[in-house]
């Protein structure tokens, strides 16, 4: 949405109630503190507290071509998903973070979860610039670099996506016609756009690109290599040498560690399982080991890709 736009309502706003955060009040008392992921709520309390006291004034946070390439404040793009127009606008963006990140906490976990947002809110900005840029060269109008957004909806739109890929079927009644949830998010795009011309249908657009390029495109993956990076931990073993603990993830929330590798192997090889048991790597070194303690059960049977995301949750304690 425009600068002009923004600053307008939010004058508007200013002189109600605050109903908006009534609201939202009302429903997370509703939901009881309990029941929410804390990622989720420590999400919603970083939105809450930042439009109670923006760390910069609405025109200095919004995204635009204009002030964030043009005039290289790259803080725009850390700044804008967390402000608001209003409280209502608050309000709605809040309230269905609720109930996408309830779900996508308790499915991916908290680790992968809290992963998950900052990369979105990045990416969904990125996406963004890089539309209104194409969209200013194809019709060669400068005012698309110029339309400033912010707002947690273009990162709403790309959980909207993943919870579809995560929760496949159903339908949601939009407007009281039911609607397939593979196809919501499109529909939802262009009525809100319609019902509400002061939004953003780049903004949201970017999102909906964002959540694809998670779910079916290469952004899991280039995720899923960066928690690699991060997958080994050193330990000192009880005789004073250093060893490498494996750890592992699940996308259904368990994780666990498995027993360090025996000395003298090489981290990646498959000669600690099988050489034990006669598979094709045995040989008389491997023969020879001692027998390995049982895994973790946690750690037990999980594929690569999901001893990869089990990185993230292990790296970042979470418990």
């Amino acid at each position: 949405m425009s600068v002009y736009c923004c600053v307008f309502q939010r004058r508007n706003r200013q002189r109600g109630s605050h109903i908006g955060l009534l609201l939202l009040a009302s429903q997370v008392y509703q939901l009881g503190l309990d029941n929410i992921p804390p990622v989720t709520l420590a999400t919603l309390g970083l939105n809450v507290y930042l439009f109670l006291f923006p760390f910069k004034p609405l025109l200095q946070s919004c995204l635009s071509v204009r002030e964030a390439y043009w005039s290289r404040d790259w803080s725009r793009l850390l700044l804008s998903p967390f402000h608001h127009v209003d409280d209502m606008h608050l309000y709605f963006n809040m309230a269905s973070l609720l109930w996408k990140g309830i779900r996508l906490e308790r499915k991916l976990g908290g680790a992968w979860f809290g992963y998950l947002l900052p990369v979105f809110s990045l990416l969904t900005g990125l996406v963004y610039l890089l539309l209104e840029t194409g969209l200013t060269h194809l019709t060669e109008d400068s005012s698309y670099s110029q339309e400033c957004a912010v707002g947690f909806s273009g990162v709403l739109f790309g959980l909207k996506v993943v919870n579809n890929h995560y929760y496949p079927g159903g339908a949601t009644y939009i407007m009281g016609m039911p609607i397939a949830n593979r196809y919501a998010c499109w529909v939802e795009l262009v009525l809100i756009h319609v019902l509400n011309p002061g939004t953003s249908f780049v903004g949201h657009l970017a999102g909906i690109l964002v959540g694809l390029l998670y779910t079916t495109g290469p952004l899991k993956t280039l995720m899923k290599i960066c928690a690699g990076k991060l997958q080994n931990v050193y330990i000192v073993a009880p005789s004073g040498h250093h060893g490498r603990q494996n750890v592992y993830y699940s996308s259904s929330g368990n994780s666990g560690y498995s027993t360090p590798y025996p000395p003298n192997t090489p981290y990646g090889q498959e000669s600690f399982n099988q050489g034990q048991y006669g598979g094709p790597y045995q040989n008389s070194h491997t023969a020879q080991m001692p027998s390995a303690p049982p895994q973790h059960p946690y750690a037990a049977g999980l594929s690569e890709e999901q001893q990869l995301e089990a990185a993230v949750r292990a790296s970042l304690n979470d418990r």
